[in-house]
């Protein structure tokens, strides 16, 4: 009932991901990050700790495969999971288990991957690994730009009605972390929330780092 992407930024090391989906808060169950180690997607009938378990282990010096290969051996009803996982500096590990519902698919490049559950089509992850591969800008815009463009491919199978976006930097703190959590246009919400976010973005850090310093934006009370 999903599809993602997972990424790594080649030019600043941020990692990220966007997803969307026909259930509620895809992406407060679905898609974690931690800066400077990993970023993991878990969907299909989805187990949120499995995220936090991946993430952790990469946090100890496994490689994205190792730990989805030690997580799959030891994890029970991992036939019912899909799986993405992605570093700050290896490849990609994906999975889809044997009761992955629907059609599913997954893609993968050197660093980014997409899969997808309940599928119009398998040609869904592959266009968004596409898109994203010959993409430019901010890692954010270019999460948002590979789910727009899997929507356009066919996306999920129903409506979708919920989608997010997240991406960590240098701080411990997500310095993007977008939900529309129910819609009937989530993508085109998360564009247009993205779009009011995008500029303000970098003076929300430093009112975090150094608020000496740090802009006002002229609203009532803020002086």
């Amino acid at each position: 009932m999903t599809f993602s992407i997972i990424a790594r930024c080649e030019k600043t090391g941020q990692l990220g991901a966007a997803i969307s989906s026909s259930s509620p808060a895809v992406a407060s169950r679905c898609i974690r990050a931690k800066a400077g180690v990993g970023v993991v997607a878990s969907q299909n009938i989805t187990d949120p700790n499995l995220s936090q378990i991946l993430i952790e282990m990469m946090q100890y010096n496994l490689t994205p495969i190792d730990a989805g290969h030690e997580l799959i051996k030891s994890t029970e009803f991992i036939q019912y999971r899909q799986l993405m996982a992605l570093s700050a500096t290896d490849a990609p590990f994906v999975f889809s288990g044997e009761h992955t519902l629907g059609t599913f698919a997954t893609a993968q490049g050197k660093r980014a991957a997409c899969a997808g559950n309940m599928l119009s089509s398998t040609a869904v992850p592959e266009k968004m690994l596409m898109t994203f591969e010959q993409s430019e800008g901010s890692l954010a815009s270019r999460l948002l730009e590979s789910l727009v463009s899997g929507y356009h491919a066919g996306g999920e199978e129903g409506e979708v009605h919920s989608a997010g976006l997240l991406v960590v930097d240098k701080a411990t703190w997500p310095i993007v972390d977008l939900r529309v959590d129910w819609s009937d246009t989530p993508i085109e919400d998360l564009q247009q929330l993205w779009g009011i976010y995008e500029p303000q973005l970098d003076d929300y850090i430093v009112r975090a780092l150094n608020p000496t310093i740090s802009p006002s934006y002229g609203v009532p009370g803020d002086l």
